[in-house]
């Protein structure tokens, strides 16, 4: 298999540019129709800082995102706009940053997420973090997501489009600034992982490449295998990208399922 065309999401849509430019402009456009707190500090890092909007009401459902961008790209400004449905149809929302690859090694990425979900725990009541807590992340985001469904705060996991073997991954491009170690393939593998967790809801989209779509297909299966609630679904007519564009819409299959699994 040649695992740089295997895994090359950018050359796979063709105009990345022009999304990535789309994504910025509605993500500049939420921080202003939305009252932000910017850039809460969860650690000393300079990157370990997270976004949050809260619902007036107490005891809202939270739903944590946390970027792609393949752990070495992409800032969590540039996915604010995920935020419109959910904020919409009553969700707190937090965007959870880390540092990039390759200043620093999956292991420390993995650390940070961690640390971050420690403290919004810390702080729940002050932040009117309420019982529901959905942590979801998209592509590398997916694959933190995945790792931390354990977490005490976390109620769902919902890793989009995630890399659940980092096998592959360490045998392409990707390669160059993360470099994995055979050690790191099996400790930060959610593949090789399977264990108790928060239910799952796996999304992936139906236009992506084989490969990403085999990661969440597995991942799902793994997962019902060793007895634990998971539900997939594969989002007809959506590449890498388009996954998001229907995150961000209240009617959006994302946050339908939400919605579904979240009421009593």
């Amino acid at each position: 298999m040649d695992f740089d065309q295997a895994y090359n999401n950018v050359a796979a849509v063709g105009n990345f540019p022009q999304i990535m430019q789309r994504f910025r402009q509605r993500s500049a456009e939420t921080y202003v129709s939305h009252a932000w707190q910017r850039d809460v500090p969860y650690g000393n890092a300079m990157r370990e800082r997270f976004d949050w909007y809260a619902q007036a009401n107490a005891g809202a459902p939270t739903l944590l995102f946390i970027h792609g961008g393949y752990w070495q790209a992409s800032d969590k400004d540039d996915y604010a706009f995920i935020a419109e449905g959910l904020i919409e149809a009553g969700f707190n929302v937090g965007l959870l940053e880390y540092t990039l690859a390759p200043e620093a090694s999956m292991g420390t990425i993995v650390g940070q997420i961690g640390k971050a979900l420690d403290y919004l725990l810390a702080h729940r009541d002050a932040l009117n973090i309420g019982q529901q807590v959905v942590l979801c992340g998209h592509s590398a985001g997916g694959h933190l997501t995945a790792l931390y469904r354990r977490h005490t705060l976390v109620t769902l996991a919902m890793p989009i489009s995630g890399l659940m073997e980092l096998d592959p991954i360490s045998r392409c491009w990707l390669n160059d600034k993360l470099r994995l170690s055979a050690d790191d393939i099996q400790r930060y593998s959610p593949q090789r992982l399977i264990g108790d967790g928060a239910p799952l809801l796996v999304t992936v989209g139906g236009d992506e490449l084989p490969a990403l779509i085999r990661h969440s297909r597995e991942y799902a299966s793994a997962c019902r295998e060793a007895g634990q609630a998971v539900r997939l679904v594969e989002l007809a007519g959506c590449h890498h990208f388009a996954v998001l564009d229907d995150l961000a819409r209240v009617d959006g299959e994302h946050v339908q399922a939400l919605l579904e699994h979240l009421t009593p």
